[in-house]
């Protein structure tokens, strides 16, 4: 299954980014004396097109921008406006606020059971992932969104330290997503991000009489201000979790989690034997 993360940049609910952007570009048009259909038909694109990027409701792709730019003479006000979106682009608008947070992680725990995280995943993984999620995005989009994904992986070597944890299950590299050789690069990878000294990678083997993470993945994090937040996610929405009490629940299962995982040095010898296997 495809993370939260990776479905970005069809029509979306309105956030506060594209909100802003779509009012520049609205407020531009009516400057030049356009509708949406005269504006749609100068710069080649639907008046559909343009109505959802006025309403927020899509990311304006970059023949868009320029060509909005052109036609409004707007003096490079649409193209500072559309700078801000870059750095979101490819995010699901739910997975955003998470995006941030990590950024400014002290500390971050994952355990997974769909898929390898995104901090961890190889090029050739996000892309098979993202190629084979419904609804099936344009070469644009998967572009996006595989960029943005290997862009958030710095965060792993970004000093000060940020302490990472994770937590995944043996039948998510098992599945062999996008064949031998892909998986083998990605256990590759997997043995190389857990070698960095602010990595701990642990597996969770097939065999698994006591498991406490079976309601499914989630997050815990803490912040610059040494505050704890849980993240959840699941089709097409993501939840940030401020509440004390359901945090403690989520801390209680992730200690439970990493006494029933094998410990880094044996989940380091799983992944060589299982790379030996293919």
């Amino acid at each position: 299954m495809a993370h939260a993360e990776e479905c970005g940049d069809g029509e979306v609910e309105p956030d506060s980014d594209l909100r802003n952007f779509g009012e520049v570009v609205k407020a531009s048009r009516r400057r030049a004396g356009l509708t949406q259909e005269q504006l749609g038909a100068e710069i080649r694109y639907s008046v559909q097109y343009v109505g959802s990027v006025e309403q927020g409701r899509r990311h304006p792709s970059t023949k868009f921008v320029d060509r909005a730019e052109e036609a409004l003479k707007t003096f490079g006000v649409i193209h500072i406006a559309a700078a801000q979106l870059t750095r979101r682009r490819g995010l699901a608008r739910w997975f955003r606020r998470w995006a941030e947070l990590e950024e400014k992680a002290v500390a971050l725990n994952t355990y997974e059971c769909r898929s390898v995280p995104g901090l961890l995943q190889t090029e050739a993984y996000a892309r098979v992932q993202i190629r084979d999620v419904p609804p099936l995005p344009t070469p644009e989009e998967a572009e996006d969104r595989v960029a943005r994904r290997l862009e958030r992986q710095a965060l792993l070597l970004k000093t000060p330290f940020i302490a990472f944890s994770f937590i995944i299950e043996q039948s998510v590299i098992e599945r062999r997503t996008g064949g031998p050789e892909v998986t083998r690069e990605l256990i590759d990878h997997l043995l190389e991000c857990a070698r960095l000294p602010n990595v701990d990678l642990q597996i969770m083997p097939l065999a698994s009489p006591e498991h406490s993470g079976l309601d499914g993945p989630f997050q815990l994090l803490e912040s610059e201000e040494h505050e704890w937040l849980g993240y959840t996610e699941g089709q097409k929405t993501g939840r940030v979790i401020s509440d004390p009490k359901a945090v403690s629940v989520l801390h209680q299962r992730y200690a439970k989690l990493r006494i029933q995982a094998l410990n880094p040095a044996d989940s380091a010898g799983l992944l060589m034997r299982m790379r030996g296997s293919l």
